[in-house]
């Protein structure tokens, strides 16, 4: 894994979660009709283009954590979700819009006091995507602290990170997941391969713990061989954990180059910006810096912050 490779996944999400801003909540048939084709702003949350959510906020808050101390330290990565929640920063325009409710709640427990793995919730209907977003933190430090190599120890440490805000097992399963995925492309896996090893590793793994077995059959299709196959149609695109997964590894098959991936991600509608942030990041991981259009690059805001929290995180844990 390269400091390019990092900066590249931050760029990469943060550019997919900037062309879904302005359409999140469109629906599928009228995308379908006026598709996205280039980076729009306005729209839904009346932002400028290139304007990223809390998608990438979270995400920042906790590497800018991580790169200061030089450790996880989840009261300390509190403390950021609460100065983006409430005081605007780690925003693309100072300007702190889209909570997740779940989210929302969460940091809401540790103001109150909650010790910061005691914040999350945790039951069934708390199955959203407002951890998944932010997971990219937790896969370039366990995989340039340790290598391929995600024990149960490092596993712990995704599911800990994960639970600050979103602690039922079905979702630290889709987390497990996506650091799997991630951690094969760091290590140079084809995109094809990368998917099917993490799957097949996060299977062996969750498949065979107790406390998450009763979960794992919410991603069993992952492994299916006409995956890629299933029909456009039958790809939901909602807040749920386990669609917003399923969505952004289906557009990652059925695309060879990041910009056809990003724009097939949010044109599924929905949960435009986290299905394009999530698959995105994996995309600019994988394809590079040099498959990110520049066009859009240039508008992206703060794009010299996104690459300094990137370059920054790299060096101290490398």
């Amino acid at each position: 894994m390269t400091q390019e490779k990092l900066i590249a996944m931050v760029l990469g999400h943060a550019v997919g979660d900037a062309l879904g801003v302005p359409v999140e909540s469109e629906t599928r048939m009228r995308l379908e009709s006026n598709p996205v084709t280039e980076m729009l702003g306005y729209g839904v949350h009346n932002q400028p283009p290139g304007s990223w959510s809390g998608d990438t906020s979270l995400t920042i808050a906790t590497m800018e954590s991580m790169t200061r101390l030089k450790k996880f330290d989840y009261e300390d990565i509190f403390r950021n979700f609460v100065d983006w929640y409430s005081g605007d920063k780690f925003t693309a325009n100072d300007y702190t819009f889209d909570f997740d409710p779940i989210t929302s709640e969460a940091i809401n427990n540790f103001l109150k006091g909650y010790h910061p793995l005691d914040c999350g919730i945790s039951d069934e209907y708390s199955n959203e995507n407002g951890a998944l977003i932010r997971m990219i933190p937790a896969a370039a430090y366990i995989f340039l602290t340790r290598g391929n190599n995600f024990d149960d120890n490092a596993m712990k440490i995704i599911h800990n990170y994960t639970s600050l805000t979103h602690a039922h097992q079905r979702t630290l399963i889709a987390c497990g997941i996506y650091c799997l995925i991630a951690a094969e492309i760091f290590d140079g896996q084809n995109l094809q391969v990368a998917i099917s090893n993490g799957v097949n590793r996060a299977k062996i793994f969750y498949s065979t713990h107790e406390n998450f077995k009763d979960e794992w059959f919410h991603y069993e299709i992952f492994l299916d061989k006409d995956f890629a196959a299933i029909p456009e149609k039958n790809i939901p695109s909602r807040v749920y954990v386990v669609d917003n997964l399923k969505a952004a590894l289906w557009c990652l098959l059925n695309t060879d180059n990041y910009k056809d991936l990003v724009l097939k991600a949010v044109n599924l509608g929905g949960d435009t910006d986290t299905v394009a942030a999530i698959a995105g990041g994996l995309a600019g991981a994988f394809y590079g810096l040099e498959q990110i259009p520049t066009e859009w690059l240039d508008v992206l805001k703060k794009k010299d912050y996104l690459i300094k929290i990137a370059a920054d995180f790299y060096d101290v844990f490398n």
